[in-house]
């Protein structure tokens, strides 16, 4: 069974996000999304808002599941028997950060495979840090985040 894994804080899952998620189905027998606990930033949403979010966001996908995971993301992939790591890159910024990631993860793992997803040109401008402004702000949220996570974010 080939197994991947997509890791990150999520907060909020965007649509760019949902795109790697359904690329990913689309290849993997199975695909986890991790929730990563970064003690060194500060979530708008908790750790169990984010699970619902992203629940809610990928319940259309029967290969999906989603975890909370506090540590490095190579023991978790080492955990569920994952050696399939996939990204979202926007830009060159993305890249050069991924790759760098990819070798210290690659020296911890070395099975591990990173597969890169450019990210779609109408959602180049999409990062979590615009959403939660937007949020904060009060705009409409509908060009960087799908129905099902406004849903939830309303409940809130």
């Amino acid at each position: 069974m080939k197994k991947a894994v997509f890791a990150g804080t999520f907060d909020p899952i965007t649509k760019g996000h949902e795109k790697v998620i359904e690329k990913a189905s689309n290849l993997f027998d199975e695909v986890i999304v991790a929730i990563c606990i970064n003690p060194k930033k500060t979530s708008l949403y908790t750790k169990e808002a984010r699970l619902e979010m992203i629940n809610s966001a990928t319940k259309k996908y029967s290969n999906v599941k989603t975890v909370i995971h506090d540590g490095l993301v190579v023991d978790l992939m080492k955990e569920v028997g994952a050696i399939y790591y996939v990204r979202g890159v926007r830009n060159n910024t993305d890249y050069l950060y991924e790759n760098d990631m990819y070798f210290l993860n690659k020296d911890l793992y070395p099975e591990l495979i990173t597969m890169y997803f450019p990210c779609e040109k109408n959602l180049l401008e999409v990062s979590s840090t615009k959403v939660r402004n937007a949020i904060s702000n009060g705009e409409d949220l509908s060009p960087y985040l799908s129905s099902e996570v406004i849903n939830v974010i309303k409940k809130l």
